[in-house]
């Protein structure tokens, strides 16, 4: 299966797919942390290649949709609604099978609920972080390994300039669970 995983400069998830045999890339503004197939630019400009795939897994920005900001909304108006043309843009790709992950948001309120929201407990790692995922023809990811501990670590992160990477990044065991349980998918 060609698997694409857009908004990921990490490799997680693209690296979970690669492991279980599928041809698996990633896109994002910045380079990837892990060697591996990645296009580093803006998602969008590639739609026609991405429309190819089989998988397409999205990790839009953010910064301007998260409820965790909601205080700073007023100020940010035409930013919000540029990422949320941006998630628009994302799910409306002509692919058969996609996923958009993103945190307790306004996408909630502006475009539409969630399929499903899952907490990385549930997937063996000991911490909260709502994590809600909006799907196209693919099934509600069923939890790996539930375990004790409930630590939100992400929102206790040190503040410092690469805080949002640390926030952004996809765990692994959920990224396994997308492998194992989407990668089998059709």
């Amino acid at each position: 299966m060609r698997v694409a995983v857009l908004c990921e400069f990490s490799g997680v998830v693209r690296d979970a797919f690669a492991a279980r045999g599928h041809e698996a890339w990633s896109c994002d503004l910045l380079p990837t942390e892990h060697r591996g197939n990645h296009v580093v630019g803006n998602a969008l400009d590639y739609c026609s290649i991405w429309e190819t795939f089989d998988l397409v897994i999205t990790h839009p920005p953010c910064t301007y949709l998260a409820v965790s900001g909601a205080r700073w909304f007023r100020q940010r108006v035409r930013e919000q609604l540029d990422a949320l043309a941006f998630v628009r843009a994302l799910m409306a790709l002509s692919v058969p099978r996609l996923a958009l992950e993103n945190p307790i948001s306004v996408i909630s309120t502006k475009i539409r609920k969630p399929d499903q929201i899952i907490q990385p407990w549930q997937f063996g790692h000991p911490e909260t972080k709502a994590t809600c995922l909006w799907l196209r023809n693919l099934p509600k990811l069923t939890p790996t390994k539930i375990v004790d501990g409930r630590e939100a670590r992400v929102h206790r992160a040190s503040p410092g300039p690469d805080r949002w990477k640390d926030r952004s990044r996809t765990l692994v065991g959920i990224a396994e669970a997308m492998a194992e349980q989407w990668g089998s998918n059709g």
